[in-house]
């Protein structure tokens, strides 16, 4: 029984990962009006759950088979997982990985002994490539739809019931599910009314079309802020340990992930990746039908880019007002400027970015543009400084 392996995982899974810290979310309760705790795997070896999966399976493989070495597919968190827990085992790895992965991840991956091949425009088509390269030689480690995989990741469910006795709820990411599978299991297994809920991008909701196609269907996949969850298959094994276990999955926007991430870090100081936030995403998306309770949040991962993390953290400043644009048209005379940005202060707004400009075609003779980056407190100081540019008799040419 799977329930048993997993039970049978956590003595051989404790000899590698870190117990992650489980903190209560004082801001996401008030928000929720639920008791919101963050389980932090985001902080674990390697910066995901995966190191949990991965070691478990290595670690059942027999003399011959590490011999041959290891080969595995992944966007990123697997691939550490696996190359970490070789390099613990002393079993050589192969990761393949789509050519748009992470150049961080690709680093991490090579600096825990890891080689990487890049192949593919995504997990699916890097997953195929590498079956196809394991032969008899090496021993393929399946991301997900594996079962000792599966039972490695469960460990986390009983560290779940372990911290956090009377949870009533757990939200998880889901991409192939091995996840989710793991942690309902055991969850479902000694606590059967605790509900468990998954959440998935909207722009790739392979596990949600498959319960409600009763069947395993493939999705397209439009890119996603939560690539570590972008799978358009779920799993042979875990698409039926899903349909009997897992409460209910729920689809989260790209705008909602940013937020998530944004509020994690402004909040409670936490780096997550796009897949570990959206359980927040979930959460504030109000598509969670717990009345109020205890909430466990996986946070799966912390492996983001630090490039996309700065485009992120732009977005969601700008999507709750924290962010403005201005484009003001001036009179191109000496002053314009200095009052323009006086009026500014008045509406004690913040100036981040400023760009002047004469030589543009789209800018009438006589007049200067400015371009005007502000710190803002929201969406009604917005409009307070958009309110009193117009009355001064400014141009505004672009509000965005």
């Amino acid at each position: 029984m799977l329930w048993r392996e997993i039970e049978a995982a956590k003595a051989k899974v404790d000899q590698a990962i870190f117990r992650t810290p489980m903190i209560v979310s004082d801001a996401l309760s008030h928000l929720t009006g639920k008791e919101v705790y963050l389980k932090l795997e985001n902080l674990q070896k390697t910066g995901s759950f995966k190191i949990r999966g991965a070691y478990h399976k290595l670690s059942r493989l027999n003399p011959s088979m590490r011999k041959g070495g290891v080969i595995a597919a992944s966007a990123g968190n697997h691939a550490q997982g696996v190359a970490l827990a070789s390099s613990l085992l002393g079993i050589r790895s192969t990761m393949v990985m789509p050519q748009g992965a992470s150049l961080a991840k690709q680093m991490a991956t090579r600096s825990y002994g890891g080689e990487v091949i890049l192949y593919g425009q995504d997990v699916d088509e890097a997953l195929r490539y590498a079956k196809g390269l394991a032969g008899k030689e090496k021993a393929f480690i399946h991301p997900y739809d594996d079962e000792e995989v599966i039972a490695g990741q469960g460990t986390l469910g009983l560290e779940i019931l372990e911290e956090v006795p009377d949870v009533e709820g757990i939200i998880v990411p889901v991409g192939g599910g091995g996840l989710i599978s793991g942690i309902a299991t055991i969850v479902k297994k000694r606590r059967p009314r605790v509900k468990i809920i998954g959440v998935q991008s909207s722009h790739v909701p392979s596990a949600l079309a498959s319960l409600r196609k009763k069947r395993i269907v493939e999705v397209e996949a439009e890119p996603t802020l939560a690539d570590g969850i972008a799978v358009r298959r779920v799993g042979e094994i875990t698409f039926p340990i899903i349909q009997k276990s897992v409460d209910e999955i729920v689809t989260v926007e790209e705008d909602e992930i940013a937020s998530a991430i944004l509020l994690l870090m402004e909040r409670k100081r936490i780096v997550a990746e796009g897949a570990g936030a959206t359980p927040v995403a979930a959460l504030l998306s109000k598509q969670v039908k717990i009345k109020p309770g205890k909430l466990v949040l996986v946070i799966s991962g912390g492996n983001i880019d630090v490039h996309l993390l700065d485009r992120i953290i732009e977005k969601g400043l700008t999507q709750t007002g924290r962010m403005a644009r201005f484009e003001v048209l001036l009179r191109d005379v000496p002053g314009s400027l200095t009052k323009l940005t006086g009026l500014v202060a008045q509406h004690q707004a913040n100036i981040l970015h400023i760009v002047h400009e004469r030589a543009a075609l789209d800018i009438p003779i006589g007049f200067s543009k400015v371009i005007l980056i502000l710190e803002t407190r929201g969406p009604d100081h917005i409009r307070e400084i958009k309110k009193g540019v117009k009355e001064k008799g400014y141009v505004l040419q672009k509000l965005g």
